[in-house]
């Protein structure tokens, strides 16, 4: 039966990170505890089951716990805030649909969204590896690309709720077989999202030795001292690099955090910064790149903290 605002308990804030795979769960108590924390398989294809099964891990995760709390969700895409209809999900069962109403309507209390990699950012700007800095860019690097910016703990999301879509923007100072690059889903070519994801580092080293391998595969042979593996990371690196420099020439963010499965290549925070520093437009570059403090929580923790 849906709870009501005025059953929740104040200061305690329920997160759910609704990935196209998986839904995470957690509440944290007013100190930023985590009380109690569960994971299901997400529904496929189906809008109405994933309404469902969001309603019974919110159940599940407060019963746990024992406490009600505020409800914060990541999600992919965004809600418009002209109409409040999702777009621009991967999740394409949930465009064109009122999330956030239905939701709210389902479990009888107020509902924020956000972006997941808005989620992300929050988590690591507020106490994760981007804790104590004025402004903070959160970049996701797994099936996707996206990003998100925090300035003094307040996301920054736009007026058009799109803040930190970086992943639709194309490759800056493309060199000439870089153009006009590999078809996005979004319907555009060349986009940051197929050049530095994960799908498109496994692409890009099969377009360049006709070898199918995972990211994490290319890595690992790379480790291992395959040249060609070695030079797929070089260029996916070069690409990060020219991407995150013409975020800094316009957000300037005072520590970049890295986060998505990629995030956990550990050459990235040692090549990275030389290899941004030609592309940003002042006289001293001193990028802070660093990995996750939360790791795959980041983005629940996130969630919740939508309510601080």
């Amino acid at each position: 039966m849906p709870q009501t605002a005025a059953t929740m308990d104040p200061g305690f804030r329920l997160g759910i990170d609704l990935g196209g795979t998986k839904i995470e769960g957690l509440l944290l108590s007013p100190d930023g505890a985590e009380l109690a924390r569960h994971r299901i398989p997400a529904p496929r294809g189906s809008y109405e089951a994933t309404i469902e099964a969001v309603a019974g891990l919110v159940d599940r995760v407060e019963e746990a716990a024992g406490r009600r709390g505020s409800i914060g969700i990541g999600i992919p895409g965004s809600p418009s805030p002209r109409t409040g209809m999702m777009r621009n999900a991967n999740s394409t069962w949930l465009n064109g649909r009122p999330l956030g109403a239905d939701l709210e309507t389902r479990l009888g209390r107020p509902v924020r969204l956000a972006n997941d990699a808005n989620c992300f950012a929050l988590s690591e700007a507020v106490d994760g590896a981007g804790a104590g800095a004025r402004s903070v860019f959160g970049v996701i690097l797994g099936t996707g690309c996206g990003g998100g910016f925090v300035h003094e703990g307040r996301l920054v999301d736009g007026a058009h709720g799109i803040g930190g879509e970086w992943g639709h923007n194309p490759l800056p100072w493309s060199k000439p077989d870089e153009h006009p690059g590999p078809q996005c889903w979004c319907g555009r070519h060349g986009c940051m999202e197929v050049w530095v994801s994960g799908p498109a580092v496994a692409n890009d080293h099969a377009r360049v030795t006709g070898e199918t391998f995972p990211a994490d595969e290319i890595a690992r042979r790379a480790g291992h001292g395959d040249a060609a593996a070695r030079r797929t990371l070089d260029r996916h690196a070069s690409r990060l690099a020219r991407g995150l420099a013409a975020i800094i020439n316009v957000f300037d963010p005072e520590v970049i955090v890295l986060g998505g499965g990629l995030s956990q290549l550990g050459h990235l925070y040692a090549e990275l910064p030389a290899l941004v520093a030609p592309h940003v437009f002042s006289d001293h570059v001193e990028v802070r790149i660093r990995p996750p403090k939360w790791g795959d929580a980041s983005g629940v923790r996130g969630a919740a903290r939508l309510w601080r």
